[in-house]
């Protein structure tokens, strides 16, 4: 009764390999859906060929159950155990269908392993999750049986999952001996492998070795240069491959030459790949395109970035990030609202990137009610546990002076990381509340997470704050055993925390023990010892500076600034101020101005303070602290009309100021204008201005003590206030020996 179905086979088999040559699955097991119905026994197959089409069938159609159904007729049958071939077939079903624990066990089970057998499972492995380094077992156990024939496929798997550089080299030298180092597949995994794991160099040795290099090769090394910081070597040999090479440059290139670009920080450059781009139409391509906006938003050009994603034929969400964040990074507050609104009517997904950039705006604008909301939208997206939002809240939180939130966010953050803890200290210190900061970064260390480099920046400022000596010293011995105070960065802030703490010797041995100083170690120094009253030991740091062939930038000049306008050295800090816009050519910012204006103020040149800010650069205004600067001055040399235009302007740029009424206040007293006076003085109340006090800060036998301006709750206040008092009527004196207080 089978003769005619037997008769049948050969033109089944011969079907069912042409449906399999052109990928007709379907068709392919409707055949064998057939051939079961006939309840033909399977030993009649005589070709185990059949097999293969019928297990490829199943896998691309994800019809899994009948794959296994097939392996378990073959078991039952004695096809399996008959021939490796259908073994292997089985095999390769069972890792496609990513049930690689099956295949590896009859891999183990196999009497008989071919070539076939080995890279079978070796691809297997390589291609399942959490198994990766049974690849690399199998593969040198293959080898050492002496049977097993590499492909092409096997050894590109191999190459890309080396883990370091010994097993890498390992293969290299495999691939050498077996002949497949002109395989171009195979150098590109290698020249890959090298730039990731061994630096560009060893890469560039291969890559000058190689006859045929391809687009792939080209993209590898050029992408290498540029994620190594070597932006200038990148863009020349992305210039040779364009005059040498007879490949087309393609949208990855473009991608990596693009980020050369943003490293250089050269507008021109970028502007002239920017042309290239579009001589070569590759401006259509998704990822080149916001390559460009991220580009341009980084030269501070938003209207060429602007102009880049309103031309893209198509956008992603990357791309609607990448100009959000463009406009957050340039302070385009208004801009960033406006888009983030275009997003929505657009009905974009937002993500985390953009959670996170929107509460970059609401740190700058402090805007409490909106910090909130957007909390609430992270709420209900489920974001809150993305580990980049939970931080960006609770420093959004802390800078809006919400601390009570912050610390409220920080405490239901599971697994806390070190980047966690080091935005919680920065918000206590914030917040003005170093003690608190110092306690978190003490309750870090219990539970033994890691502090980095920012994280004891963030403590050294809180001990800063404190002012308390010991708790500095603490932090600096904490510093040393993490091994972290050689770093100029620390080191910097270490000095910087001494510097505040009135230790101002220790601040400069630590200078001296920086090995690596940078310009920022040198003006902390410089500005320490202004902040100390000593003027002229900044003025002879900054030409020592100089002598060691450092420039002096933006931060040097108000470091210097502010030491002669707190030293009253006026024609020292009007002849360096000059110097340094002639000669160094510094781009003078508000900062500056503010600070020549308080130092021309305190010697009583108010013409000359008015001059300078009538003359400031047309994009540049002055702000609160220049007319604040003016106005300290007026009370102080009792000019009062200047003064009243000082109160203006000043009111009007910061009106939750509470110095400035207390200024206008005691200008207005001093002469004689009381209504006025009181007017301020109302205002005050009228507007809800929290007026802070004023404080002192001594250190008694290594504390310091804090004394507020009017308060009586300190228990040295009454003894000290008698004291002052006897000084008081001791210096009223008229036979008072000026002596007696050179030895006080």
């Amino acid at each position: 009764m089978y003769l005619p179905i037997i008769s049948r086979l050969p033109n089944w088999l011969s079907n069912i390999k042409y449906l399999s040559n052109n990928a007709k699955w379907e068709q392919i097991f409707s055949h064998y859906q057939e051939l079961t119905r006939t309840q033909l026994p399977l030993h009649f197959m005589q070709d185990p060929s059949f097999i293969h089409p019928i297990l490829k069938a199943c896998q691309n159609l994800s019809f899994f159950t009948d794959g296994y159904s097939i392996h378990a007729s073959l078991i039952k049958n004695g096809m399996f155990e008959s021939y490796t071939s259908v073994q292997n077939s089985i095999m390769d079903f069972y890792v496609k269908a990513r049930n690689f624990e099956f295949a590896l066990a009859i891999f183990d089970e196999m009497k008989i392993k071919d070539s076939v057998s080995w890279n079978v499972v070796i691809n297997g492995s390589f291609n399942q999750d959490g198994i990766l380094s049974n690849g690399l077992f199998l593969f040198s156990k293959a080898v050492g049986t002496g049977m097993f024939e590499p492909n092409v496929a096997n050894l590109v798997l191999v190459i890309q999952e080396c883990r370091n550089v010994y097993e890498g080299l390992i293969i290299h030298c495999y691939v050498i001996k077996r002949g497949f180092c002109s395989v171009s597949s195979v150098q590109n995994s290698l020249l890959r492998f090298y730039v990731v794991d061994h630096g560009v160099k060893v890469a560039r040795l291969l890559f000058d070795e190689m006859s045929d290099r391809d687009v792939v090769s080209w993209s590898v090394m050029i992408g290498g240069y540029a994620q190594n910081g070597e932006s200038q070597v990148a863009l020349g040999l992305f210039r040779e491959m364009v005059w040498e090479s007879q490949n087309d440059v393609d949208a990855q290139i473009m991608v990596s030459v693009l980020q050369a670009c943003i490293s250089l920080r050269n507008f021109r450059v970028g502007s002239l790949y920017h042309g290239f781009v579009l001589c070569k139409g590759l401006n259509f391509d998704l990822f080149v395109g916001n390559s460009l906006i991220d580009m341009y938003s980084k030269y501070g050009d938003l209207d060429s970035a602007l102009e880049v994603f309103r031309e893209m034929p198509q956008r992603n969400l990357v791309s609607w990030n990448s100009m959000l964040s463009g406009f957050v990074h340039n302070k385009k507050y208004v801009e960033a609202i406006s888009l983030f609104c275009s997003m929505s009517e657009e009905d974009i997904q937002v993500d985390e990137v953009t959670v996170v950039n929107l509460l970059q705006i609401c740190k700058h604008l402090l805007d409490p009610y909106y910090c909130q909301s957007i909390h609430c939208a992270v709420i209900r997206r489920g974001y809150e546990l993305n580990k980049l939002v939970a931080n960006s809240l609770i420093d959004v939180y802390s800078k809006c002076n919400l601390i009570t939130h912050a610390w409220l966010l920080f405490s239901l953050v599971k697994d806390q990381d070190t980047v966690t803890w080091s935005t919680m200290i920065a918000g206590f210190t914030h917040c003005g509340l170093p003690e608190e900061a110092i306690a978190v970064f003490k309750e870090m260390n219990f539970v033994r997470a890691t502090p980095n480099t920012i994280t004891m920046v963030n403590l050294m400022e809180a001990c800063s704050s404190s002012g308390e000596l010991n708790i500095s010293k603490w932090a600096h011995a904490v510093a040393i055993r993490r091994c972290l105070a050689s770093e100029v960065v620390v080191g910097t802030a270490i000095l910087d925390m001494y510097a505040k703490c009135g230790a101002i010797d220790t601040s400069r041995k630590v200078f001296n023990q920086i090995s690596q100083k940078n310009i920022v170690t040198w003006s902390a120094m410089i500005a320490a010892y202004g902040m100390n009253g000593l003027a002229h030991n900044s003025l002879t740091l900054f030409q020592e500076m100089k002598s060691q062939g450092l420039k002096p930038n933006e931060v040097t000049t108000l470091s210097i600034l502010s030491a002669c306008s707190h030293g009253g050295l006026v024609e020292e800090g009007i002849s360096l101020f000059r110097e340094l816009v002639q000669d160094h050519d510094i781009d003078l910012r508000l900062e500056h101005y503010s600070c020549m204006v308080d130092l021309l103020g305190r010697s009583g040149r108010l013409d000359r303070a008015v001059d300078l800010m009538e003359t400031m650069s047309d994009t540049l205004e002055p702000g609160a602290s220049a007319w604040g600067a003016m106005l300290s001055a007026c009370r102080r040399y009792g000019n009062s009309e200047l003064g009243i235009q000082a109160v203006s302007q000043v009111l009007q740029l910061e009106p939750s100021n509470s110095s400035v009424y207390i200024l206008a206040s005691n200008m207005f007293a001093a002469k004689g204008l009381w209504n006025d006076a009181a007017r301020m003085r109302l205002l005050v109340k009228e507007k809800g201005v929290k007026v802070e006090a004023g404080y002192s800060l001594i250190h008694v036998k290594s504390k310091a003590e804090k004394f507020v301006a009017g308060g009586t709750r300190h228990l040295l206040s009454h003894k000290i206030c008698y004291v002052v008092e006897q000084l008081h009527e001791f210096m009223q004196l008229d036979n008072v020996d000026d002596n007696i207080f050179l030895c006080m």
